[in-house]
């Protein structure tokens, strides 16, 4: 299966090795609605979205409102009860009924600024920020819907077919292959130390028939995650938090919890620190070994997760008392999330190698960050206990 990402905010995708997006359009009509359970979300003024359109890449439209659906009127698209349909909604839904949690939270009045933008050919996506809140001190959540076209390698590779210059093993050179992604990403990054940073995404990216074979078989599959990232470790909330990652995964194959937080704890891994990001969760990408319809329940069911696994810990942690070297320790530890996201991220860094929407592709970084010589915590301290977790990780519950 080729490595597929929707893993920021951005339509970046890593379709394949040496694959690229292209024409990625944007904009659509259609008749599935989506409801959102915040009606509160701050709008750009049009001075803002022409500001936005001035540094975003040519193909993207800005618009004022978010349409029904960012799907084609197609076959597979609004109206047709496909898969692609109802994963558009259900990324929608959670974006809004994850930023109305957040904003609770806060308890500042701070409000989510909204950006949607469309494309021609469509798709399109709404970036939803937070910053500087009482407890947030930067909160993306955002939602994207890509279409465009691939080489034909990277459709192979998703076969799983073994060719040479272009050629499959047992027939000719096939030509661009069109496909579909949509996907739902957040990062939260809170004020206090105490509080963690959390990260999800979950994403679908489907095929098409290649242009010159119609009716070839339709490739699918799907990926995400949520993972914490703590300051600090507090054993209540690190269980708390993989004790619901297990439930969720526990509802479909016990074996998913074990495996995806090992994928987990080996992907968010920072190799020129031998350090890992934070202390795990679950991760998954490329999955299409399970019934369609159990896939697509699963995703759904970890994307309703994310409140419950995380709201409770902030609530728990947004007004411990802190000292100024607590703060200092969590900008140092924000500085190794800035560097796993720009070095090893594949989503940011392809974003950023293929013009991808810039705004949303960095929306995943701290609004501050530290870094400091030589710095490494003394034993025994608090911040050792952290490293040595990122360094080695731990087996959080008693499978």
């Amino acid at each position: 299966m080729a490595p597929s990402l929707l893993t920021t905010p951005s339509q970046a995708l890593a379709l394949a090795p040496g694959a690229a997006a292209s024409r990625v359009g944007g904009g659509g009509g259609g008749s599935a609605r989506v409801s959102f359970p915040s009606g509160r979300v701050q709008r750009r003024g049009a001075l803002g979205m022409r500001v936005r359109a001035s540094v975003a890449i040519e193909k993207e439209t800005p618009e004022s409102e978010p349409p029904p659906t960012f799907l084609r009127e197609d076959g597979s698209g609004a109206g047709s009860g496909s898969v692609r349909e109802r994963f558009e909604a259900m990324i929608r839904r959670v974006q809004g009924e994850v930023c109305a949690a957040l904003e609770e939270a806060d308890g500042s009045g701070a409000r989510f600024v909204e950006d949607v933008w469309s494309r021609p050919g469509g798709g399109g996506g709404i970036s939803r920020v937070l910053q500087d809140g009482r407890v947030f001190e930067k909160a993306g959540v955002n939602v994207s819907v890509v279409y465009g076209v691939m080489p034909p390698d990277a459709y192979r590779a998703a076969k799983g077919e073994a060719g040479k210059n272009g050629a499959a093993a047992d027939g000719p050179k096939a030509g661009p292959v069109p496909f579909f992604a949509a996907g739902i990403s957040s990062v939260l990054h809170p004020k206090n130390p105490f509080a963690p940073t959390l990260h999800f995404n979950y994403r679908y990216f489907e095929t098409d028939a290649p242009k010159d074979a119609p009716g070839a078989p339709r490739q699918w599959w799907f990926g995400g995650g949520t993972d914490l990232t703590p300051s600090y470790i507090i054993e209540e909330d690190v269980k708390h938090f993989h004790s619901v990652q297990k439930q969720a995964c526990d509802k479909f194959d016990p074996s998913f919890y074990p495996r995806f937080k090992k994928w987990c704890d080996d992907y968010f891994y920072i190799k020129h620190r031998n350090e890992r990001r934070g202390l795990g969760g679950i991760f998954f990408d490329d999955l299409n070994d399970y019934d369609q319809e159990m896939l697509l329940n699963f995703a759904t069911e970890c994307a309703d997760s994310v409140v419950p696994a995380y709201i409770p810990i902030v609530e728990r942690r947004k007004d411990t008392p802190f000292t100024e070297e607590h703060k200092a320790w969590q900008q140092l530890r924000r500085g190794r999330y800035v560097e796993f996201n720009l070095v090893y991220d594949r989503g940011t860094t392809f974003g950023l190698k293929t013009g991808g929407r810039i705004e949303s592709i960095l929306v995943s970084l701290p609004l501050t960050a530290r870094w400091q010589y030589d710095h490494t915590p003394e034993e025994g301290t608090e911040e050792r206990k952290l490293l040595d977790a990122c360094i080695n990780p731990k087996e959080w519950l008693d499978l």
